[in-house]
């Protein structure tokens, strides 16, 4: 219409580079517009034939407008469910500085530990935290859930365990998901689960391990002490489930003989979100710290001697071990333990232990409550959880008042009851007026004095750490949350060009609905007649994510890409047990895939058998036909990474297929380089049968330092009946073949997928095709300007590379002495966290740029490089000494460059100033290089005295 101006799109604003640069970019390549690019780019025999059939794009207004009518349709009900879940208070200095704060969302994984020493310190408190209230000596920097966390100390037991048995009794008092997920986990690796009555099992079958949850599902507290002595007189390790504010009153479980302890740190601080993101804890005995699988921070020194923190024991990870790995787990929630440390350090010792006599005292209130009115409770040791017997009660009448005053009970054969944090002395008389059947109680809830019942008291200290002691008022709460967040370089900072990782835009309209309370407050097994809003959200990412992979269905449970490549051959698995051949166990994996791949596949069971790689860096055609010929009878699957890992589209991929179906295979395609693939062409097109997809990569849910993620697995028609169900919902009622839960929430983390909708709703079809584009743009532009100084080690066809390229730095070893780690640890001088160091190729780095960087930032981070190069050459030419230069010395902090000696042939101005930008905005390493052989021979994993961090 005339006179209306069309307003810049959201897609304008996600894409860095404009127009102009665009054509200034593709001047450089030598082509002629965006189309000439992927022409050459992406093989013409996979490309999609027309566009992506998506809603059309939103603006950032219209698209907030719309989900918030979506969120309208969930109904928030008081839930007293329980079962792990609780609902809680984020206190609003955590939500605004550290859920909301970009500072601490999109920072990378802390690989690069001296840029990132603000959130491994935040880890380590939360580390602390969990080693003080289990009473164990070591802790990990979190895991996905309470589920996957009992499943992993499941497997971690079969490990360790010397006495050849192989079935883990799990007590049927456990939260009914954490039974089934164990389940899911034990199948294919042949473990027999009992699940029994811990007070009548005789240990006569040999058992590996036991888990047993505390407080018990149904609130009892038990006295697990003789049953811990008979389980470890016959050599089996105990672990126990355990909610860790109950562990403020009660015995820790490490106190009466535990080998492991699991649990959820969700009610300290974390929203319910409809069940995740929430962050896990692992603890265990320090004897076992090379088997515990996920991260552990680590305290080390620097080069200048100070304390300096890291990840540490990481050749135990996937990455380093990979088949021979004792998990798949490297995904922590990172973001979600940083906030439930925070939540500790917040309150602190004196103020959780006030959170939870408080619930639990009403707790006692309402129980007297209930005995006066006639009911019989089940056990009168309890923390915070009632479990109660109707009698004669008309249940259908009890559940219609709990339906009039908007309220969510447990209903079993029994009727659970479970308060929180959230819960006031109104709650509890609205939860007796129900019970008493009338609007008013034949008693005052004064005459029901709360008097305590626990037989298990607690008496050892915790928490007496000076940092949960000295930050609760706001004002030094916030100085010191931001100290943290100043260490740490996160996309606020300037591009994170991890390959493989894909570091893009988190756009704030993105992230605003994940607070509202519609989405926030929902407990995960709440009447989905209350779920609608989630149910319309789910059913519509569904179908864009089936239309954008090409997949007839999608499975949004699995919590992390490892969860997805997890669920992805267990699809796989299952679908090949259903037609009787169960003798399939081996997978084709190429040298060049994820670390976590073999991993994965040894988590479901099945045999890896490695592919080799030409000398171009694709998949050996010749090596995976002869391999697939030799195993034909037994192979299951092939992993496969597209584009490949090593950044190149594969021509012979649909090939590639057809010679795993013709043997009788599936294919598992990793969906990591999906930002690539989209809109340009489709894995469910030219042959994948499952793929997994990073929503934390491609579809725009933030990194959060390490978490949270999210792996939905996308997987064609013969495959969709086998998809994860979930029992407690009932999700696979109608679906006998289904394989179970692998995640312990029916949709995974189901609050942060309300990022990825935003995403896909504000870009639509043609705005995610011209992301792809320019993401293969972008990173061609990096490699055309650093070739001369770089060898780029791959290429396709027409010598392009896909969205990422990997830079081949091994020769400077030899003619500099210059590792690559020298060069990424002089990035940080330059301002920039360094690209993916030494993987796929040791001595390389892998450059992913995303679509979401300007040309501006692209060419600051080419002459960053291009500048270290000179540097390099410097040496090469004897003009610096090999040892003592900018490089091997590198990062620079600010204490070291105002010492009153400076001996090193360099001045301080090269060091800290090495580019023009530096001098407008310096981003400050907090500590120099870190000693990683130092940290590992003396591992630290909790919180140092406070005289230790000489710097405050």
């Amino acid at each position: 219409m005339e006179g209306i101006r069309q307003s810049i799109s959201f897609a304008d604003r996600h894409i860095g580079p404009n127009p102009d640069e665009v054509g200034q970019m593709l001047e450089v390549l030598g082509l002629k517009d965006l189309d000439a690019l992927v022409d050459k780019t992406v093989p013409q025999t996979i490309r999609l034939k027309g566009s992506l059939q998506l809603p059309e794009p939103k603006s950032e207004y219209a698209a907030i407008a719309l989900l918030k009518e979506i969120a309208s349709k969930n109904q928030v009900f008081r839930s007293f469910i329980g079962m792990g879940y609780h609902d809680c208070i984020t206190p609003p200095v955590i939500q605004r500085n550290i859920l909301e704060n970009p500072g601490w969302y999109t920072a990378y994984t802390p690989y690069q530990a001296e840029i990132a020493q603000g959130r491994l310190e935040a880890l380590l408190n939360f580390q602390t935290m969990i080693i003080d209230l289990t009473g164990l000596e070591i802790a990990n920097a979190s895991l996905l859930d309470e589920a996957t966390a009992a499943a992993e100390a499941m497997t971690m037991s079969y490990g360790i365990c010397k006495n050849k048995a192989n079935a883990f009794f799990v007590s049927k008092d456990c939260h009914p998901q954490t039974i089934e997920v164990v389940q899911t986990r034990a199948i294919p690796l042949g473990i027999d689960v009992i699940v029994g009555d811990f007070q009548t099992f005789d240990f006569q079958q040999p058992v590996f391990g036991v888990l047993l949850q505390y407080p018990a599902s149904d609130g009892t507290i038990y006295d697990y002490r003789s049953f811990v002595e008979k389980a470890h007189a016959v050599g089996a390790l105990v672990t126990v489930a355990a909610d860790p504010l109950s562990l403020t009153l009660l015995t820790p479980p490490g106190e009466f003989g535990a080998d492991i302890a699991v649990g959820s740190t969700q009610r300290f601080g974390i929203p319910l979100g409809y069940g995740g993101p929430h962050a896990a804890y692992f603890a265990t005995k320090e004897e076992y710290k090379r088997q515990v699988p996920g991260r552990i921070v680590g305290v080390s020194k620097d080069s200048q001697g100070n304390p300096a923190l890291r990840l540490a024991l990481q050749t135990r990870e996937q990455h380093i071990r990979r088949d021979k790995a004792t998990s798949n787990i490297c995904t922590a929630q990172v973001l979600l333990a940083v906030m439930a440390g925070m939540y500790a350090v917040y309150h602190g010792p004196a103020g959780l232990r006030n959170i939870a006599e408080n619930i639990h005292n009403l707790t006692v209130l309402l129980a007297e409550g209930l005995k006066r009115l006639g009911y019989t409770i089940g056990s009168e040791n309890y923390f915070d959880t009632l479990c109660v017997e109707l009698g004669d009660r008309n249940l259908k009448e009890i559940l219609q008042r709990c339906q009039a005053r908007q309220i969510n009970l447990r209903i079993d054969t029994t009727i659970g009851i479970t308060l929180d944090e959230t819960t006031t002395l109104s709650d509890v008389i609205d939860l007796l007026e129900i019970f008493a059947l009338s609007d008013s109680l034949p008693f005052t809830v004064e005459e029901l004095a709360p008097k305590s019942n626990s037989p298990l008291s607690r008496t050892s200290n915790y928490l007496t750490h000076p940092v949960f002691n000295r930050y609760h008022s706001e004002t030094e709460l916030l100085r010191y949350m931001h100290r943290l967040q100043a260490k740490d370089l996160s996309l606020t900072t300037s591009m994170i060009p991890l390959g493989s990782c894909t570091m893009k835009l988190n756009a704030t309209s993105e992230m605003l609905p994940v607070t509202w309370s519609e989405f926030g407050k929902i407990h995960p097994f709440a009447p989905q007649s209350q779920t609608r809003g989630y149910q319309v959200l789910f059913q519509q990412l569904e179908e864009w994510l089936a239309e954008i992979t090409g997949f007839a269905g999608i499975s949004l449970q699995p919590n992390a890409g490892s969860q997805g490549e997890y669920a992805g051959l267990l699809v796989i698995r299952q679908y090949h047990q259903s037609r009787g051949e169960t003798h399939r166990n081996i997978c084709l994996i190429p040298q060049s895939a994820h670390g976590t791949n073999p991993a994965s596949a040894v988590m479901c069971g099945m045999k890896v058998v490695p592919v080799n790689c030409d000398t171009q860096g694709n998949v050996d055609l010749d090596d995976l036909k002869a391999k697939a010929e030799k195993h034909k009878s037994e192979l299951a699957a092939l992993m496969v990474t597209y584009p490949s890992t090593h950044g190149v589209f594969e021509e012979p991929i649909r090939e590639i297929c057809d010679v795993i179906h013709a043997n009788g295979g599936q294919v598992y395609m990793d969906g990591a380089n999906m930002n690539a693939q989209v809109g340009l062409c489709r894995p469910g097109d030219f042959g994948a049968d499952v793929c997994h997809l990073n929503l934390h990569k491609t579809f725009c849910i933030p990194h959060g330092g390490g978490g949270p993620g999210m792996g939905p697995i996308g997987v064609a028609p013969h495959l969709v009946p086998f998809l994860p169900g979930h029992s407690v919902v009932q999700m696979d009622a109608n679906n006998p073949k289904s394989m179970g839960a692998v995640s312990a929430a029916p949709w995974g983390s189901a609050s942060i997928l309300t990022i990825s909708w935003m995403y896909i709703a504000m870009m639509g079809g043609a705005g995610l095709t011209d992301a792809t584009k320019v993401a293969i743009l972008n990173a061609n532009y990096i490699a055309r300007r650093l070739e001369s100084y770089y060898p780029v080690l791959y290429k396709g066809k027409a010598g392009l590379v896909a969205h990422e390229c990997i830079l081949d730095l091994r020769s400077l070893k030899k003619s500099a002495g210059i590792e690559v780690d020298d060069i990424a640890k002089r990035l940080m001088d330059y301002g920039f966290h360094a690209p993916t160091v030494s993987w796929p190729v040791a001595g390389t780095m892998m450059v992913e740029p995303t679509e979401s960087e300007s040309k501006e930032e692209l060419d600051r981070f080419c002459d960053a490089m291009i500048s270290i190069r000179q540097e390099i050459e410097e040496i090469e030419l004897g003009k610096v000494d090999a040892q003592d230069n900018v490089l091997k010395n590198a990062p620079h902090t600010a204490e070291s460059l105002i010492t009153s000696e400076w001996n090193h042939p360099y001045s301080r101005e090269q060091a800290a100033y090495p580019a023009p930008w530096t001098r407008e905005h310096k981003f400050w390493p907090a500590v120099g290089r870190i000693d990683n052989a130092f940290g590992d021979r003396n591992l630290v994993c909790s919180c140092l005295p406070m005289e230790a961090y000489s710097q405050g």
